[in-house]
């Protein structure tokens, strides 16, 4: 109905407009601490903060200057390069300099007696300045703020290790896996995928060596597993080297070919493929002769050329039997042949032949490649006898 001119206005109660305005305030808050946090927030907090730490440090130094050194004013300085946009660090640098110059009216010349404000003081606070304000240039730059910039990558580590996590194996069955970047860093260009597929029937898992190392090629790394990943298990075994060869081809990098070893094994019977793509070849260890045997198949580097064909090799699993997949860093020095590297990579694994390779893949990779200068991974997949 229409409230006529001599209707009264009906209105919401008091206690109903308290609360609507109480969750409109909690929204808010809440929306200016995500945004805060994950830095896309103001700073105005940081900046009033900072800002009223200056004339507390320059107080306190007029007060008691042998307990606080006028190059106490770096402090602010620090954080505000860290915590706070160019444009509200200048402020800050501004009300910097205004303490310097307060502290020095007061002190009086430097060469009058101690605990005075000297060129040198200026030359500190300044130099700290120009720092902070490069880092803070190149953080709004990059997009990352100093409050989010750790927590990302770390997010990004660990979903390159969730990337990298073999699926679990059913009885009869067992896998090792370690990834060692190189210069001891978090980021490798090295990576697996792995799936199981056909009902989990059917273990495939793709081991990647991306050109170059650390991270120059972590970044590379991360978006290949993202895409291997989603193609793995997607399409025929036969059908994802080709698509991976298609998709790195579209990148057009500088620097962007990689090697991969496909392995699809059928973990019923124990039957597998193999197929590579210039990558150095797979170890069988047979437990009736206690041997190991390459296992490679044919196929050029992907990224190289487009309508690239991959040849498989097949071979089997039998109880007792050990399958070894790694990247060239475990076996590959300046001063020594790859068959001399993968050599002494059999003759260490021959240690775990008895004992069984429980907790084998990391201790091998100290044993061969303990302090090479590049990416390491090794994945062994182990049948029970």
């Amino acid at each position: 109905m229409t409230s006529g001119p001599g209707t009264p206005t009906r209105t919401e109660p008091l206690t109903a407009r308290m609360h609507k305005g109480l969750h409109r305030a909690r929204i808010g808050v809440r929306k200016a601490g995500v945004d805060y946090f994950r830095g896309e927030g103001s700073d105005r907090f940081a900046l009033v903060a900072l800002l009223l730490a200056i004339p507390a440090l320059a107080g306190g130094t007029l007060w008691r200057p042998e307990w606080l050194a006028p190059t106490a004013l770096v402090l602010p300085v620090i954080a505000g390069g860290l915590l706070l946009r160019p444009a509200n660090l200048l402020v800050l640098y501004g009300a910097s300099a205004g303490a310097l110059v307060v502290e020095s009216v007061l002190f009086g010349p430097y060469d009058e007696g101690p605990d005075r404000i000297t060129p040198g003081t200026v030359l500190v606070v300044a130099a700290v300045g120009f720092f902070g304000l490069l880092i803070a240039q190149f953080r709004s730059r990059v997009g990352v703020p100093w409050r989010r910039g750790g927590t990302m990558l770390f997010d990004l580590r660990e979903r390159i290790r969730v990337q990298s996590s073999l699926p679990k194996l059913p009885p009869g069955w067992h896998h090792e896996m370690a990834l060692r970047p190189a210069g001891g860093q978090s980021f490798s260009g090295d990576f697996v995928v792995a799936s199981r597929t056909h009902g989990g029937s059917i273990l495939e898992v793709v081991l990647t060596d991306v050109s170059g190392k650390g991270m120059d090629a972590a970044s590379r790394a991360l978006l290949l597993s993202g895409a291997f990943g989603g193609l793995l298990g997607s399409l025929p075994p036969h059908a994802f080297l080709p698509a991976a060869n298609g998709y790195l081809l579209r990148q057009d990098w500088d620097e962007g070919f990689a090697t991969s070893i496909h392995l699809v094994l059928d973990l019923e019977s124990g039957d597998y493929e193999l197929l590579s793509a210039g990558h150095l070849p797979a170890l069988q260890l047979s437990a009736g002769s206690g041997r190991w045997e390459e296992k490679s198949g044919e196929g050029p580097l992907l990224g190289v050329y487009d309508g690239a064909q991959f040849d498989p090799v097949k071979g089997t699993l039998r109880p007792g039997d050990v399958l070894m997949l790694f990247t060239d860093g475990l076996v590959e020095v300046n001063d020594r042949d790859i068959a001399e590297g993968i050599d002494r990579l059999t003759g260490e694994a021959d240690r775990y032949v008895t004992t069984g390779f429980a907790g084998a893949a990391w201790h091998l990779i100290e044993a061969v490649a303990k302090d090479v200068n590049d990416d390491r991974a090794l994945l062994l997949i182990c049948r029970d006898a």
